[in-house]
């Protein structure tokens, strides 16, 4: 192992580990399919675990089977679903031959389709679409396998009464950056994503509103800020997959109107300013957007707080998370010709923390010293029929399932971190933390 010191802010980082990054793109896919709800496929390799919730339902008995558990629970939370799966059919178009070069481009796109298959079932009329299935509190309030679940699933759904503007747009930006994915490989498929994201992203624009105030069990966990930025966001993945004009001039001028261009050091599930920013300059070429992106990238590598030992740090939740994204949005900057030795560094070491450079590994079941009491239901129970519950919670032992590729919430501002399963804020995984982290072990696979 080569290590290299570099000195940033006056603090000796060890950088410079060279790891197997198409190995972490196969342990991440898997993450993927250790998250599956519904019939599992007969390729599953997550072999322990089994079909689950098969008889979630719409509130009129339509088939909501299917998509993705959210994090270490098992609510299908549609709002940051469609987020991993925009960030993830991204990756895919942009960087395949990282995922090529780790044999891995059809399990991506399995990762992909799981989540659009599910979109596609819930988007039940043009103006009508399932965006939860399961309570929230009723959910946490358990511990054991999905696949012996009991507590009842309610669904909710947006409509022109009830609208959910940024929850349709971001699903839009889903389903259309997956008609890309798609498009050679089955056009079919393609052109129905791409039909269902129109008439979603039509109806987020025109029946306007925070999704989370009429999904109100959204509330306390994936409440809204604003829906704005999913406007841009979606029309500009619509202009991606059909290069129609007016997608590209409405992102613009919905850009302008809501003034987006305002700084913003997020990008996650509910913050797309920085990267419809990206994806203006990309596409346009105008030194505007260039400069908002640049501007970025900058300040995360020399502006933005940063733990001791170097991992910039924005949100104390997903620590680790916030700062993969960033680091996926800085490697397509790079990608675009924008101080690429610069960002690419930046990006290869903030994804280095995660993965030991300071001699911790952050993603299960790889490298040193790597979590192993995750929390995390499923891979915390043991095989049936041994009892899986509260006491199970309570173990000291580590978890009897080996998460592969999980990587954890991630350490406090001062590098603090407790390999707890009780400690949901630092130790949980959840389908955003890999997306853009995912994305990042791709882009640098290609290098």
């Amino acid at each position: 192992m080569k290590i290299i010191l570099l000195f940033l802010g006056g603090l000796a980082l060890c950088q410079g580990a060279t790891y197997d990054y198409s190995q972490l793109i196969q342990y991440s896919l898997l993450f993927y399919e250790a998250q599956r709800s519904g019939k599992l496929p007969a390729d599953q390799k997550v072999t322990w675990r089994k079909d689950s919730a098969l008889n979630d339902k719409g509130q009129n008995g339509e088939d909501l089977t299917g998509g993705y558990y959210d994090a270490g629970d098992y609510v299908k939370f549609g709002y940051p679903m469609a987020f991993t799966a925009t960030l993830l059919a991204w990756s895919l178009i942009d960087y395949e031959q990282g995922y090529a070069k780790a044999n891995s481009v059809e399990d991506a796109r399995k990762a992909v389709k799981w989540a659009t298959d599910y979109f596609l079932k819930a988007h039940v009329s043009e103006h009508e679409f399932y965006g939860q299935v399961g309570e929230g509190n009723l959910d946490h309030n358990s511990w054991g396998r999905p696949e012996d679940m009991t507590m009842e699933r309610p669904a909710y759904k947006i409509d022109e009464q009830n609208p959910g503007t940024e929850l349709a747009a971001e699903t839009a930006a889903a389903l259309a950056a997956a008609s890309i994915v798609f498009k050679s490989v089955d056009p079919s498929y393609s052109n129905t994503l791409l039909t269902h994201a129109k008439q979603l992203y039509d109806f987020g624009d025109n029946f306007r509103g925070k999704y989370s105030e009429s999904i109100n069990d959204a509330q306390q966990f994936y409440r809204s800020n604003e829906f704005e930025d999913e406007l841009v966001w979606g029309a500009l993945w619509l202009y991606k997959a059909t290069m129609d004009e007016s997608f590209l001039t409405k992102a613009q001028q919905y850009y302008d109107d809501f003034g987006i261009a305002e700084y913003n050091p997020w990008f996650s599930w509910d913050q797309k300013c920085t990267s419809s920013q990206l994806l203006l300059a990309q596409i346009t070429q105008e030194q505007q957007y260039i400069d908002k992106i640049t501007a970025y990238c900058d300040h995360m590598i020399s502006g933005q707080q940063r733990t001791p030992k170097g991992l910039v740090y924005i949100d104390t939740w997903g620590s680790l998370r916030m700062a993969a994204n960033a680091a996926y949005l800085c490697l397509e900057a790079a990608s675009a010709g924008l101080k690429p030795t610069e960002y690419r560094a930046f990006a290869t070491e903030q994804i280095g923390y995660a993965l030991g450079d300071t001699g911790k590994s952050f993603v299960v079941g790889f490298g040193v010293n790597p979590p192993s009491h995750e929390s995390h239901r499923s891979s915390s129970c043991p095989d049936a029929p041994a009892p899986c519950d509260w006491v199970t919670y309570g173990s000291v032992d580590p978890n009897p399932h080996v998460l592969y590729g999980a990587i954890v919430g991630g350490p406090g501002p001062n590098d603090e971190y407790d390999d707890q399963r009780y400690d949901y804020v630092h130790n949980e995984v959840a389908d955003d933390y890999n997306a853009g982290y995912q994305g990042c072990l791709a882009a640098l696979n290609e290098l």
